[in-house]
């Protein structure tokens, strides 16, 4: 399935006018308190959130999973999904892989159907969390961590290997998450697990492209429950300092433990020049890949007020933007649509702040000043804003209704059954 302008702008027309009402107060709100409203429209039209392979289709959770039908089977089809998401918000122009539940069997075939659909590949996602078929080496007891010099081989190897995927698809990043860790107390040596992954990942870095980035991903718990051998942003971070210049710290908005102060994390990297890029979800407890926004939306903001401020006053390079998810309720498509949705309108929020009037705020010490600052800019409702960037860019003005306009899962399931499953789920 494909979705056409046409389709798209015949979505529009029935909208058109009452959008252009909320837009035109808005805008004139917004310029009464000083806002370049064009550059703010053209700001959020230049972000960009990539889509992950795998959360295109119903992840579940270790007790069940609830499939609703019509999933992506192959590559090609996940690259159509994510054509179809970034047709109705055109804020979604690359697609996550994640090897090897997405190696490609006709590279020029997979290429040739992103280009249809005018989506690119974002950063490559290697897998050492899972034993493939005919695997020679079980990664049971870890993977770069791994005590045995053969295990860590080979899990330095596969990460080579979606380097090298990666360089022929066009992608620039490789991700590196490891479940590597322990369960129980004196089940390894945590000094020596934490040296073996710098010394794997030493080898792979050699095999980083100059022009890419390596991205390190920490997590403080899950699959195992005693110690995680990256657990944490000081891990990750210590390891790219290590490494070199194209190593980078990879922030899972769900990878912390309740009440962690992210947006002071987001502060300290970018001042050391080591933010690489974002993992997008939200979480209640830890990992749990809920719809961004869904629960903690003020910190999601918070977040994106430290990055707008980051961008103007350090020297940390470009991030990479990706959503991480697993859907057992929702649609997966509208689901992923509400959270790029949430991303821009943070982003957009954290636009607004005087970053002039809240700095002397904070040199005078003025403690409820500051807070009437940036709680202005996170209440300002800016939906219409996002609307019209969306709409500007050939997208639609309510991606989420038009997605159920269109019918567009009824066409995916007949077109691809109630049983398809997405690979790697």
């Amino acid at each position: 399935m494909k979705l056409t302008l046409d389709q798209i702008q015949s979505q529009n027309t029935s909208q058109s006018a009452e959008h252009s009402r909320s837009f035109d107060f808005l805008a004139e709100s917004l310029d009464k308190k000083g806002n370049n409203v064009e550059e703010l429209i053209s700001k959020l039209q230049a972000l960009q959130i990539a889509i992950p392979s795998w959360a295109l289709g119903t992840g579940g959770t270790r007790f069940g999973r609830f499939s609703g039908g019509g999933e992506p089977a192959t590559l090609i089809q996940k690259i159509q999904d994510v054509g179809i998401l970034h047709a109705l918000n055109q804020s979604s122009n690359a697609v996550s892989l994640h090897i090897p539940w997405d190696i490609p069997s006709d590279y020029q075939s997979i290429k040739d159907s992103a280009s249809e659909v005018g989506i690119g590949f974002d950063a490559v996602n290697s897998n050492t969390f899972q034993d493939q078929a005919n695997q020679e080496h079980s990664y049971k007891f870890g993977s770069l961590a791994n005590s045995e010099a053969a295990v860590r081989e080979l899990a330095v190897e596969h990460n080579k290997q979606v380097i090298e995927i990666g360089e022929k698809l066009g992608s620039k990043a490789l991700t590196v998450w490891l479940a590597d860790g322990s369960s129980f107390p004196g089940q390894h040596s945590l000094r020596k697990a934490l040296e073996n992954t710098h010394l794997s990942l030493q080898e792979i870095y050699k095999d980083v492209p100059e022009d890419w980035k390596l991205l390190i991903e920490y997590k403080p718990y899950e699959p195992h429950f005693y110690s995680t051998v990256i657990q944490d942003w000081g891990t990750s971070f210590l390891l790219a300092n290590k490494l070199g210049k194209k190593a980078y710290t990879l922030v899972d908005l769900g990878h912390h433990l309740p009440n962690t102060n992210i947006e002071q994390i987001v502060a300290t990297l970018m001042t050391e020049g080591k933010l690489g890029g974002f993992h997008f979800n939200d979480s209640k407890y830890g990992d749990d890949d809920l719809t961004v926004g869904s629960v903690k939306p003020y910190q999601l903001f918070l977040i994106f007020q430290e990055l707008v401020k980051g961008f103007s006053e350090t020297n940390n390079p470009p991030l990479s933007w990706m959503i991480d998810a697993s859907h057992n309720l929702k649609d997966p498509m509208e689901d992923l649509i509400q959270s790029v949705q949430a991303i821009k309108l943070a982003f957009a929020q954290a636009l607004l702040v005087n970053s002039k009037s809240l700095e002397a705020a904070q040199e005078n010490h003025d403690v409820a000043g500051a807070q009437e600052i940036l709680q202005d800019a996170y209440r300002t409702d800016l939906r219409p804003l996002l609307s019209e960037a969306m709409r500007r860019s050939g997208g639609a003005i309510d991606p989420i209704k038009a997605f159920r306009s269109l019918k567009v899962r009824e066409t995916l399931i007949e077109e691809r059954g109630l049983k398809s499953i997405a690979s790697g789920l």
